[in-house]
């Protein structure tokens, strides 16, 4: 059975629609990037998976449950969340911050326990930031922002990570330890990542890892094409949705093979 699974799932604004008829099934072990332009139904989708909007037709289960049908506490059991931007209203400790993981198990009132406070240590050595754990949030940079929140949600101890283009604000060198902090996540427990981004070379990076990845191209409310990399980020995809030329080049060197497609030129 599929970690998650939508089937003919939709979303409109009364009479706007946002989304239509998505089907998809995710693996678990397996990232999953879903991928397209500017209001093509990314984050809407993401919305109606993490329970905070319901599907006006069809479902999203969630292990084989609907998540119409869950509570806000269960839900949270099995999904993280990293948003694209993260408020910081106040200086937080590190430790703090993370510990706002375990809520769903705590309660939002009850103090953390001795073990709460074990795996928080544990998901901030995991993203490498334990070093920083009585650092006020405040003073963090983008990167080390972005990682403390991989942290946070490592501590919910889910089995799903859901992320909404979590490097969009950060800078070339954070944007790959970022990556490859998924990477190791990935391959040392077995969690499954949901990724929507701008960045097609996201997908590619993954494979290139051999990492057991797949993408969904979106486009007007609907999927456009679905499969692995190779298969849907091609240059005739690239035209047809985004009215771009580009290229997909392939170089082999000593630790593998890496694959790109690049941006040319656009199309009126």
């Amino acid at each position: 059975m599929s970690i998650i699974e939508a089937r003919k799932a939709s979303f409109s604004y009364g009479e706007l629609k946002v989304l239509e008829n998505i089907d998809l099934k995710v693996e678990e072990g397996e990232i999953f990037c879903l991928f397209g332009p500017n209001g093509c139904g990314k984050t809407t989708f993401i919305q109606c998976l993490l329970g905070i909007l319901k599907t006006s037709s069809g479902t999203i289960r969630l292990r084989g449950r609907d998540i119409r049908g869950m509570k806000t506490a269960e839900i949270a059991r099995e999904l993280a969340y990293i948003p694209q931007v993260h408020e910081k209203p106040f200086p937080y400790k590190v430790m703090d911050v993370v510990l706002m993981g375990r809520v769903s198990y705590t309660g939002l009132f009850s103090l953390p326990k001795k073990e709460d406070r074990k795996t928080a240590e544990e998901a901030l050595k995991r993203v490498g930031m334990l070093a920083f754990k009585d650092k006020p949030y405040t003073q963090l940079s983008g990167g080390e922002t972005q990682l403390v929140m991989v942290a946070r949600a490592l501590a919910q101890q889910t089995p799903v990570l859901v992320m909404d283009e979590p490097t969009a604000h950060l800078d070339f060198r954070n944007e790959l330890v970022f990556l490859e902090t998924i990477v190791r996540l990935v391959k040392d427990t077995k969690i499954t990542v949901v990724m929507a981004t701008h960045f097609p070379n996201h997908a590619f990076y993954f494979e290139n890892s051999n990492i057991a990845s797949r993408v969904a191209l979106m486009n007007e409310r609907m999927f456009y094409a679905q499969g692995s990399p190779d298969d849907v980020l091609t240059e005739r995809n690239m035209y047809d949705i985004f009215r771009i030329k580009s290229k997909l080049i392939s170089h082999k060197w000593e630790e593998g093979s890496l694959k790109q497609i690049l941006p040319i030129k656009t199309y009126v």
